[in-house]
């Protein structure tokens, strides 16, 4: 039991029988234990040496244990430290391994997976490992996984991890979509909403995502889903970017107390702004410039002059001035 703590079995014996004792001789060691005399002078040699034992002041003849915090606990630590560290350089030596076998040899770039289970297995595995952040597209009718069932999302979120998700607007037509997607905003989950997506996809920290190559499942052409596994390469960063533009343009639902939920649509061009255009609204009717708006709501300067024009068109305004008036008397502000 303790030979992490680097005792052989007949020292942790020895040890054992010490701890029950106030001291104890050679010759009582030799009786409780049942080990032979020269051997039990050996293993009391080595417990001083490790210093889990010491001769007593009032009787050198004799031996008490060393309290076990002081003589075990420290000497785990270091071992527990030195795996910590080892682990470290390991995943960083895989890490460098895979960088050099993905210039050779392209199946580490993309695996191919196929199956319905297969790629239920995969969403557990990569949202178990995942230390920092999950972006999902989460588009109508499951491939593997029914609406409500990837339980491993609450497991992530709450040691810590963000889920950045993206909801088309045809997903709330599946059964307990809202009901689940409000489950996932209380717990921490970070909801936007668009009117349609590309394809299906999750990332993981940013080093490994998935996405099906082929359609299947219940509402897919063919029997079983056939799925890329994408590691670090221009494909993947090239998949994080995509999802960047969608969700910097997507509107953020919002769980009321009730429990419904508001920017289902996807479209921030309905009678209702977003929260993010009322802002971005407010910052320039005050006459603040386009690059000062960007970079306040975190937005591209690209994408705040394309959310004004949208705006104006919303209001029917020609002119940024006559969107102004529009939005007062309109009470967007």
């Amino acid at each position: 039991m303790l030979e992490a703590a680097g005792l052989t079995p007949a020292e942790e014996t020895v040890y054992r029988l010490l701890v029950t004792l106030p001291t104890a001789s050679a010759d009582e060691i030799v009786e409780r234990s049942g080990l032979m005399p020269g051997e039990i002078d050996r293993i009391l040699t080595a417990l001083t040496d490790k210093g889990l034992a010491s001769g007593t002041d009032r009787a050198p003849h004799n031996f008490a244990a060393t309290p076990p915090d002081v003589a075990l606990l420290p000497h785990l630590q270091r071992q527990s430290d030195a795996l910590d560290q080892a682990r470290a350089e390991v995943t960083d030596l895989l890490e460098t391994y895979r960088r050099t076998r993905r210039r050779r040899d392209p199946d580490q770039l993309i695996e191919v997976i196929t199956g319905a289970e297969a790629l239920r297995q995969h969403l557990r595995q990569i949202q178990d490992n995942t230390r920092h952040e999950m972006l999902w597209f989460c588009k109508a009718q499951y491939v593997a996984m029914p609406s409500g069932s990837n339980r491993a999302e609450y497991d992530a979120l709450a040691r810590g991890v963000r889920y950045r998700v993206l909801y088309e607007r045809a997903f709330f037509d599946d059964s307990g979509a809202v009901d689940n997607v409000v489950e996932g905003v209380r717990a921490g989950e970070m909801a936007r909403a668009v009117p349609h997506l590309p394809l299906r996809l999750a990332v993981a920290d940013r080093e490994i995502a998935i996405c099906p190559l082929v359609p299947g499942g219940p509402s897919g052409s063919s029997e079983e889903p056939t799925t890329a596994l994408v590691r670090g390469s221009s494909l993947l960063e090239a998949l994080v970017a995509l999802f960047e533009r969608y969700w910097e343009d997507a509107v953020p639902l919002h769980v009321s107390d009730s429990g419904t939920v508001s920017g289902t649509d996807g479209s921030p061009h309905g009678h209702e702004l977003s929260a993010t255009d009322r802002k971005l609204l407010s910052l320039l009717v005050a006459g603040v410039a386009d690059k000062a708006i960007a970079s306040q709501t975190g937005l591209s300067r690209r994408t705040v002059q394309r959310r004004v024009q949208a705006m104006m068109a919303l209001a029917g305004a020609t002119t940024r001035m006559q969107l102004a008036w529009q939005a007062a008397r309109r009470g967007w502000m």
